[in-house]
């Protein structure tokens, strides 16, 4: 079994580690299943570990009036809104509501803390602090250390062993602790930064044939709908025992614990929530090899499916996390963070992909309400899905979806009158209502986030080489709302998409609610396209609705406009990039096929500012690069990132630099960005080495997947190269490398070699 990060001499490392406990929650270590999350601060005397679960929203009071939850229906004031736009009004559409002020979606929010206390261990006190602890432990040999292939977490100290991972298998947070000194006391407590302070908590500790049970109760303020706790603890050797505030174990040679939190409404059944768990250790505390061996087979085999070697410096290699972030340059800090990348993103998709925090947070008043941003923020945190070879957050993305699809027919109808769907900027994983919008971010007018929040589950069908029927089913419906939305028409005779909004932006000297944007453009052709080469029933007129949307626009800067529509101004310093989706995640516009736009596009790009310096922003910027084939551009933007004190001890990221408001977007967009530098893949093309990062000019990328159905192990150098295909189906590829193009016949089962040259002389 492992016992702490893979170090490889001549490979990278798939952990990280730390020399002391975690003063901070956002340097705590992280582990998940996707519906579970821990964070593990390491402190071998008065260890903390926060436990998170995706289905934790606070919800609304009972009998609370929660109309403003709903689409604003507002579809019977849409035509005379869509005829002023038409006429030249640029804030008409600020009137495109029914009144409502901001609703915020409901919060997402930790369940408690189980703590470990050693009240004989020198130097506790009462547990407040860390800082003599700390020292003593380096002393003593600490180490805090995550194993991103086995998704365990350990902390060694002076012979005290504790180890934590959270099952695939059982979905439980499972911890084990070797030599735990003379006493052990063990509580829950729910008492958390911004807890509610009339949140009604009830505790309830029992000894049972089960073994002794922590049960931890916490019902939300106002609302019958609670949440509860259980910790099952097994030890052996030694007396369990029930205290006023928990279990204290004495004697033991060693102790099991398996936690799991439920959501419910009225009383949560302890004894049973007990049984559950002892079935999983038949009540013993020597059970944890064989729970994580069950755990292994699901993680570690979806871990190791991709990894990178940009052939770092052993040395480096062998740093710890905190200083190797002091040396932002460093290869070893990009195997790092790549590899960490992948972990936490597979660790937080299950029952829902990832949140703006993954799954992880220290405090009830998480940042933008610890949800799901659809306009940009989970569509670059799943960006690798696919390549990474992540089916498990491809389906996880795919369950929000097709959970929230009633509610994104109702946005469709409450808000433009339309059949199909529209998906919602923001959602707390429960309700897909768009009901989160104000005057000046009318998120409830934006129509592309269903296509954009499809658009993996197309790459993962591509890739397979098959179709999902649930897939292909909401592209239908997403083509049908096109069908009737699009009924005003410019004068040329083309479809106006009015009102059209590009998130979060707005033209200059007018509102944000406006006509022509151009990702509405990109995603209403992509979906009417794709869903007719899905629906040969609906395919001629599906395609006939695509072929009268207007042209992209090539602005008076040679920048690709935001607005396709004559008139409306561009505002270029703005984080988001919206008006770049034909480059990516789309095949719209590519410099191969389509090089005049591809040059627009470049120059838009060229032309956009940083705003608020946010890492989704600077990351968004360096996949399009990538697209377009700047490497200079995406090193660039890297750099920003890699420079700005963006990420946590932990390897988990924030939204803003100097490690300003935890946030996944940089942890997990990351891992895209190295992928798309240096290989990009189509349904029919293989492009290698597309943006070469001079940072990085030799290694090997094993086992990204490819949609058109091959694996492919890349190795690099100045001198040139190798590519080995690995392909599930025979097809006919157009490989584009450096020194040229060329024309791929693969066969399914038969690997194809490819040797590259250096780039072509200029």
């Amino acid at each position: 079994m492992s016992t702490g990060p893979v170090h490889g001499a001549t490979g990278p490392v798939h952990g990280t580690w730390e020399p002391r406990p975690a003063a901070r929650w956002e340097d705590a270590f992280l582990a998940g299943n996707g519906h579970h999350g821990a964070l593990v601060h390491g402190d071998p005397h008065d260890e903390r570990v926060i436990v998170t679960h995706h289905a934790l929203v606070r919800p609304d009071p009972d009998g609370e009036d929660t109309r403003d939850r709903l689409p604003p229906r507002v579809a019977h004031l849409l035509p005379a809104v869509q005829d002023r736009l038409l006429a030249g009004d640029l804030h008409a559409a600020d009137e495109l509501t029914d009144g409502r002020p901001l609703r915020w979606i409901r919060p997402f929010h930790p369940a408690f803390q189980v703590r470990l206390r050693r009240p004989d261990a020198t130097g506790t006190g009462t547990g407040k602090g860390t800082g003599a602890r700390t020292g003593a432990g380096a002393r003593h040999g600490y180490r805090r250390a995550v194993d991103f292939a086995t998704g365990e977490v350990r902390v060694d100290c002076g012979g005290h062993t504790a180890r934590l991972f959270v099952s695939r298998a059982d979905d439980a947070v499972v911890q084990h602790l070797t030599d735990p000194g003379p006493a052990l006391d063990v509580l829950l407590d729910h008492r958390l930064s911004g807890a509610p302070a009339a949140a009604d908590a009830l505790h309830r500790h029992v000894r049972t044939p089960e073994g002794a049970l922590l049960g931890l109760r916490v019902g939300y303020p106002g609302s019958e709908r609670a949440y509860t706790g259980v910790t099952l603890v097994t030890a052996t050797g030694g007396t369990v025992t029930v205290t006023p505030e928990g279990i204290r174990v004495e004697g033991a040679r060693e102790v099991l614990l398996l936690t799991r939190v439920r959501r419910h409404t009225g009383e949560a059944n302890l004894p049973a929530e007990g049984r559950a768990l002892r079935a999983l250790t038949a009540g013993r505390a020597d059970a944890y090899p064989a729970l994580l061996a069950r755990h292994l087979t699901l993680h570690r085999t979806a871990y190791r499916r991709v990894s990178l070697d940009l052939s770092a410096d052993p040395a480096e290699r062998a740093l710890s996390g905190s200083a190797l972030l002091r040396r932002p340059d460093s290869p070893a800090l990009a195997e790092r963070l790549f590899a960490a990348g992948r972990y936490h993103l597979l660790s937080s998709s299950g029952l829902n992909p990832p949140r703006l925090t993954g799954l992880w947070t220290g405090e009830w008043d998480t940042a933008w309400s610890g949800g799901f941003t659809t306009d940009a923020n989970l569509n670059l945190q799943t960006a690798s899905a696919t390549a990474a070879d992540l089916p498990e957050v491809t389906e996880a993305l795919a369950s929000l979806v097709h959970r929230q699809l009633p509610d994104w027919r109702d946005n469709a109808r409450a808000v433009f009158g339309a059949r199909g769907v529209v998906a919602p900027a923001h959602t707390d994983g429960e309700s897909g209502h768009a009901y989160h919008f104000d005057r000046d971010y009318p998120l409830h007018l934006w129509t592309a986030g269903a296509d954009w929040l499809v658009k993996p589950l197309v790459d993962h069908d591509e890739a397979r080489g098959a179709h999902d029927p649930r897939t292909t089913a909401v592209l239908a419906e997403i083509a049908s709302f096109y069908e009737d939305f699009l009924t005003r028409t410019d004068e040329h005779g083309r479809w106006a998409v009015v009102p059209s909004y590009s998130p979060e932006n707005r033209p200059d000297g007018g509102g944000p609610g406006a006509v022509d944007a151009a990702m509405d453009l990109s995603a209403a052709r992509h979906a009417l396209l794709t869903a007719a080469d899905r629906h040969p029933e609906h395919a001629a007129r599906w395609r006939a609705v695509a072929a009268r949307l207007p042209p992209h626009r090539t602005n008076a800067d040679g920048a690709l406009a935001e607005w396709a529509r004559p008139g409306l101004r561009d505002a270029y310093d703005h984080r988001h990039l919206s008006h770049l989706y034909g480059v990516w995640p789309l095949d719209e516009i590519d410099p191969h096929d389509t090089p005049a736009a591809a040059r627009a596009a470049h120059r838009a790009l060229a032309l956009r500012g940083a705003e608020n310096d946010s890492a989704h922003g600077h990351l968004h910027q360096a996949l399009i690069a990538a697209r377009l084939g700047d490497g200079g551009r995406v090193a660039a933007a890297l750099a920003r990132v890699l420079h700005g004190d963006y990420f946590h001890a932990s390897l988990m990221s924030s939204h803003y630099p100097g490690r300003d408001v935890y946030n996944a977007d940089a942890a997990h967009t990351l891992p895209a960005v190295l992928i798309e530098a240096l290989v990009r893949s189509t349904p029919d093309r293989l492009v290698l080495l597309p943006a070469p990062l001079p940072a990085h000019p030799a290694g090997t990328l094993r086992g990204v997947r490819t949609r058109f159905g091959a694996t492919l192990d890349l190795t690099w150098s100045p001198e040139g190269g190798t590519a080995v295909l690995r392909p599930s189906r025979t097809h006919r590829v157009d490989l584009r490398t450096p020194s040229g193009a060329q024309v791929l016949h693969l066969v399914a089962g038969q690997d194809h070699v490819l040797t590259l040259t250096g780039p072509r002389p200029r």
